[in-house]
C-alpha cells in the first residue's frame, strides 16, 4: 500500500468531482445533516422547556 500525501489526494477527490458531479452522496449527505440539527436542537431545547406544575 502506497503512502499518498493528503495533498494529492484531495487533488484525486477535485478531479473525480469534476467529473462526476455532485451526485446523489452529496444530496444524501446534506438531507441526514439538516435531519441531525434538526433532531439535535429539538434534543437540546426540549430540556428548556418550563413546567408549570
Amino acid at each position: 500500500m502506497e503512502h499518498n500525501p493528503p495533498a494529492a489526494w484531495f487533488a484525486e477527490a477535485a478531479n473525480a468531482a469534476e467529473r462526476q458531479g455532485s451526485g446523489d452522496l452529496l444530496r444524501v449527505v446534506l438531507v441526514v445533516m439538516m435531519l441531525g440539527c434538526a433532531l439535535t436542537a429539538w434534543f437540546l431545547l426540549r430540556g428548556y422547556r418550563r413546567k408549570d406544575d
